[in-house]
């Protein structure tokens, strides 16, 4: 399990963030940071990486709203001083379920010096997949199995997104053992995607040496007039649409990363029928005033969305901010769709990357009043929820 914890009350952190929503971030862009750009790609360079943010006011270090400045990172509520180990021998093959329960990480998990296989994600199987690392956001599960390859020790090696911290715990014969730790990868920029989507990928301004399918969009985003106010301060007219970008800080790492377009749950949706009707939803955000909505509309002044008994529908759903949400639909399983249309896994949360467009079918049969909302706790709390009733 791997969590964070922080010794400030929550309200106090909801309310440091709503002062000011970098107050956690101590990596934003310096003239140190400047001059040593200046120094590897010219002036001209370094003005230029820097064009776009300042034009739009916004802040390409703005990974995680909270870091290590106040978190300590665990896994299984230990932290590394405190390390927690797993006894494995030679030979054996270990299936491990790891789950991500942080307040508002995501972690990019790794063994170094062993091959993981993800069997399962979110508790449902999966076509096997090799992978060197995987990403994991609060609510998401996945289950790999590792074949240990020699009585040693191995770190689990888990570390933040906005690379300000980490955890490990061990894989070892024997307790008492410490495996080497990795050094934390240096902590990326956001690229041009994550702000332009698909129209950045059309300018060429994608990840150099990236070839996921950058230029994959959809025809231009119809924005509802609710997202046209002070609740809102970025719009993606052209979202990307492709699910085989592992994300910020994982790109070009020289590394294998597990992906959405790498799962495939085996055999046909559980509900093969095709959708009755679709609901296009927004995940939108104004990052200095820290509010977080569904089509600009905090949960406070929102109405429920209303589900058919049986129906079969399909949610759509837009990233319009340059940050990652893990959303959760309660009391239903969400059927990831591919680019294409077609049935890609079958997840309960589904990671919406910034200026990314996902769809996936629900079928509602779940009786009730449920929660559909980022899981990320300070996006949830300032209104990025809605109610689904089911009735």
């Amino acid at each position: 399990m791997l969590s964070d914890w922080t010794d400030e009350a929550p309200l106090q952190v909801y309310l440091n963030l709503k002062k000011m929503s970098g107050y956690y971030n101590f990596a934003q862009p310096t003239v140190g940071d400047f001059a040593s750009d200046a120094g590897k790609l010219g002036l001209s360079g370094a003005l230029s990486k820097r064009a776009m943010w300042n034009k739009a006011r916004m802040n390409p270090t703005d990974l995680s709203d909270v870091s290590a400045a106040t978190y300590t990172y665990l896994l299984n509520g230990a932290p590394s001083a405190r390390r927690w180990t797993g006894i494995a021998r030679k030979g054996e093959r270990v299936r491990l379920r790891f789950i991500g329960a942080g307040t508002a990480t995501y972690f990019d998990v790794r063994i170094p010096g062993l091959m993981l296989t993800v069997v399962a994600a979110d508790g449902q199987p999966v076509e096997p997949v090799d992978v060197d690392e995987f990403r994991i956001g609060p609510g998401e599960t996945y289950d790999v199995i590792a074949t240990i390859a020699d009585d040693k020790a191995y770190a689990i090696f888990a570390q933040s997104m906005d690379r300000t911290g980490f955890v490990h715990g061990v894989l070892a014969p024997r307790d008492g053992m410490s495996a080497d730790i990795p050094p934390v990868d240096p902590r990326s920029w956001l690229d041009p995607i994550d702000m332009m989507g698909g129209m950045a990928g059309m300018a060429g301004m994608g990840p150099a040496g990236h070839d996921h399918g950058m230029v994959e969009t959809t025809p231009k985003a119809r924005h509802a007039r609710t997202e046209y106010g002070a609740n809102t301060d970025m719009r993606v007219d052209f979202p990307r649409t492709n699910l085989d970008d592992p994300g910020v800080g994982l790109r070009r790492n020289g590394r294998r990363t597990l992906t959405y377009a790498d799962l495939k749950t085996a055999g046909p949706a559980a509900d093969p029928r095709e959708p009755q009707r679709e609901i296009e939803l927004h995940l939108t955000g104004n990052m200095e005033r820290f509010v977080w909505a569904f089509d600009g509309v905090k949960l406070n002044d929102s109405k429920p969305l209303h589900f058919t008994p049986n129906e079969r529908l399909r949610i759509i759903l837009v990233n319009d901010t340059m940050m990652t949400h893990p959303m959760h639909l309660h009391g239903m399983w969400s059927d990831l769709e591919s680019p294409d249309g077609q049935f890609q896994v079958r997840k309960h949360t589904i990671s919406v990357q910034p200026a990314q467009r996902v769809a996936f079918r629900v079928t509602a049969d779940a009786m009730g009043r449920w929660a559909f909302h980022c899981h990320l706790l300070y996006h949830m709390a300032a209104g990025m929820f809605r109610e689904v009733v089911v009735a």
